[in-house]
């Protein structure tokens, strides 16, 4: 390390404490992101990609940890560290230096053994990095193929990410892998309407709320009208299609990687389960799915069922 590097200047306890804190959030998740019974060298890649996901989203979404300490990591000032896109840029630099090696951030160092092991590419990493900035730039979404090609890049790169580091990656996965990838965002859009409007954003596209004659007031209510529910049951369904498109990349491996995969489809089911059992009123908070409802849904996934 050079004196001025910002690194030296954060409490490593603090550095520690934060990334201790964004891992955890992996408990949160509508999909398992790297259970126990995986390989351990697979449980500490997936956390390693996990962590570096988790924490762009929080610079994205404004939801760091306080004290300022990824802000210093990533040499930002601490009166800029509310600049969220600059913020973006400092991690982009700092994901760039994985490559070679020499990151700041605690999280970001973790992500090195994994790249090299796993010859990870910036691609997806990137993606994601891009996917934070449009939402700096864009809060609704005109038409559901706008929102499509934001979820190729908020979303998709996670499962593919997922593929490279197990090894299993080929073009048939990975189209089965972004429809499933893309329906858990939706559906992660579908519980978070209230927070995401909180934000001033809006993921239910414009052409739908108009022709369910939902206007924004409607999403800001305390319950859901019956305009509102019919609206989150029409994109539930899609999501639901989405995951039975890409469910076949389940059957498609062998071992405790088609365990982690139906994991991720039966989290999606599940958690359409929760959301239709709350009668598609999401206003309230985020209908969750409990683990009697996850495990119900991971059986039939498994056996190619749905």
């Amino acid at each position: 390390m050079t004196a001025t590097d910002p690194a030296q200047v954060t409490d490593p306890a603090q550095a520690t404490d934060a990334a201790r804190g964004t891992l955890a959030k992996a408990a949160d998740e509508n999909f398992p992101v790297a259970p126990f019974f995986l390989p351990r060298d697979w449980r500490t890649d997936l956390m390693a990609v996990y962590g570096f996901a988790r924490l762009v989203d929080d610079i994205g979404d404004g939801d760091l940890a306080p004290g300022g300490a990824d802000a210093r990591l990533l040499g930002v000032p601490e009166d800029r560290a509310d600049d969220r896109l600059l913020m973006l840029d400092a991690f982009e630099e700092d994901l760039r230096r994985v490559f070679d090696g020499t990151p700041r951030h605690p999280l970001l160092r973790r992500l090195v053994p994994t790249v090299r092991r796993r010859s990870l590419t910036p691609e997806p990493f990137l993606g994601l990095i891009a996917a934070n900035r449009q939402d700096q730039l864009v809060g609704r979404y005109e038409t559901y193929d706008d929102l499509l090609a934001y979820c190729e890049l908020s979303a998709n790169p996670v499962g593919r990410l997922v593929l490279a580091v197990t090894g299993t990656s080929t073009p048939e996965r990975v189209r089965r892998s972004d429809a499933v990838c893309t329906a858990l965002q939706i559906v992660e859009h579908l519980q978070d309407v209230a927070e995401d409007l909180a934000r001033d954003r809006i993921y239910l596209p414009a052409e739908d709320m108009k022709r369910f004659h939902v206007q924004e007031a409607d999403l800001a209510a305390p319950t859901a009208s019956a305009s509102v529910r019919a609206l989150v049951a029409f994109e539930a369904q899609r999501a639901r299609d989405l995951l039975s498109e890409g469910a076949p990349l389940v059957g498609s491996v062998r071992g405790r990687l088609r365990l982690l995969l139906a994991g991720f489809v039966a989290g999606g089911r599940a958690a359409l389960g929760a959301i239709a059992a709350a009668d598609h009123d999401v206003l309230p908070g985020p209908p969750k799915p409990g683990k009697a409802r996850l495990l119900r849904e991971v059986g039939p996934t498994l056996r190619g069922e749905g």
